[in-house]
């Protein structure tokens, strides 16, 4: 006699397992894209989703991966030969940092041990150092997948308001967005 195993469920990190009820959410009649259905679910998702965001501004929904995200933050904020601070914190921060060299981007890479997050005081440091404001973006993610390690977004922020520094802070959160903590005051 033989017994079903039952529904098998993944266990890694990723990708995740999807509940039953979107599963069956997914299985219903697609809308038109271009109607007045979409358009007014559109609405309503971009607002209901502002408490995931921490916000009561308005909300971008880019559609892409996670590398997509980055490059779009990369070339829409920074121009070629910008200097930008990343952060080594894994798999995922190292991508980060090659993509933004691909771009024409100066890099400043702090390297790390992917045990630890990005380090205020490093930051702090590095600032201190950067008189002159060349440095126009610092990247930061904020949970790396690769290694579960989780960066002090609200410390990595003060530091740069400690320092008066200009430079934009931009914090990859695609695996941590709605499950960790996350305020980019």
């Amino acid at each position: 006699m033989s017994y079903p195993a039952g529904r098998h469920f993944l266990q890694i990190p990723g990708p995740t397992n999807v509940p039953d009820s979107v599963l069956r959410a997914m299985s219903a009649q697609t809308i038109d894209h271009r109607g007045p259905e979409f358009a007014a679910l559109g609405r309503q998702v971009l607002q209901e989703v502002r408490p995931v965001f921490g916000t009561t501004g308005p909300v971008v929904i880019y559609p892409a991966s996670g590398t997509g995200a980055w490059e779009a933050a990369l070339v829409n904020t920074l121009s070629a030969g910008d200097r930008v601070l990343c952060f080594e914190t894994g798999h995922f921060a190292t991508l980060w940092q090659e993509m933004a060299g691909r771009l024409g981007l100066s890099v400043d890479f702090v390297p790390g041990d992917w045990r630890h997050g990005a380090d205020p005081a490093v930051l702090a440091d590095r600032l201190a150092a950067d008189a002159g404001h060349a440095i126009k973006a610092v990247c930061v993610v904020h949970n790396e997948t690769s290694t579960g390690v989780t960066s002090r977004i609200g410390e990595i922020r003060a530091a740069l308001d400690a320092a008066g520094h200009p430079a934009l802070l931009l914090v990859d959160t695609i695996s941590s967005l709605g499950s960790i903590d996350y305020r980019h005051q």
